[in-house]
């Protein structure tokens, strides 16, 4: 064979390697494609589908339904769905959840008035109306005492309401009392002990500080927690610390003697 005929037959293989390595490289894009967009169907349209109809579809179609909340809506009926994410024609994958809002018809409530009622009474009452309690905040309020209602949203007597459900605030009594905290340092300890228990607080740790000789008196406060200046409740806990005498030195061990050699 010439080196021509050798030369031709290199270039045949070589342009077969090249149309083998690149139809190896379609069809693992094809495969990654199909792979990737296979297990995807298109979100169907459940706007104004009864509920029962709406769960039937998805679950057919590999998806699955969460109802985000049920309102109420003068042009859907009872028991439809009122809106979708994501909406209808959207590219979704196997499993994804379509979230629904779902109709409970036209309002036909009233809102009570559950202002000066206790959570548990105005739970009751919004029950009995057809309506549900929903968000709950507390905080302290002056001149009430503490598990009654202060406030609500919506109103007394809004008939234009979508959500069934009524939000409270709560009241957790009156504003604790606070104090201004005084300084302690320098003082002798059962001075400020005295002081300090005859006032309703109490006193926690007392942590003895060893200082030199001749220096602060013995159990003369030497810092405070809470810090002077700040602001105390009723439940305060003091800490002091306090001068304590030096620590005496150990003496020095005697050595053992050697027997003599």
């Amino acid at each position: 064979m010439g080196l021509r005929d050798r030369l031709r037959t290199v270039f045949r293989l070589f342009a077969l390697f090249t149309v083998m390595v690149a139809v190896a490289l379609v069809s693992a894009i094809t495969t990654i494609r199909l792979a990737i967009h296979g297990r995807q169907v298109t979100a169907p349209n459940l706007v104004d589908v009864p509920l029962e109809n709406a769960e039937r579809i998805t679950s057919g179609m590999g998806l699955d339904l969460k109802i985000e909340d049920k309102i109420f809506n003068d042009k859907v009926p009872a028991n439809h769905i009122v809106s979708q994410i994501p909406p209808r024609g959207t590219r979704v994958k196997m499993g994804q959840h379509i979230h629904v809002l779902v109709s409970l018809g036209p309002p036909r409530v009233t809102v009570p008035a559950l202002v000066g009622d206790t959570v548990r009474a105005a739970q009751i009452t919004a029950v009995q109306r057809g309506l549900t309690v929903g968000d709950v905040a507390a905080i302290h309020w002056p001149g009430s005492e503490a598990d009654y209602v202060v406030a609500q949203d919506p109103p007394p007597a809004k008939t234009d309401v979508q959500s069934p459900a009524v939000n409270i605030l709560v009241s957790l009594g009156g504003s604790p009392v606070a104090f201004m905290c005084p300084s302690f340092v320098g003082r002798p300890l059962d001075e400020a002990r005295r002081t300090v228990e005859k006032a309703g607080f109490k006193i926690g740790q007392v942590i003895p500080v060893p200082i030199p000789q001749g220096g602060t008196a013995v159990n003369t406060i030497l810092s405070q927690t809470p810090q002077a200046g700040s602001k105390i409740e009723p439940e305060t806990v003091f800490t002091f610390q306090v001068a304590a005498p030096p620590q005496p030195m150990a003496p020095p061990e005697a050595l053992p003697l050697s027997p003599p050699k």
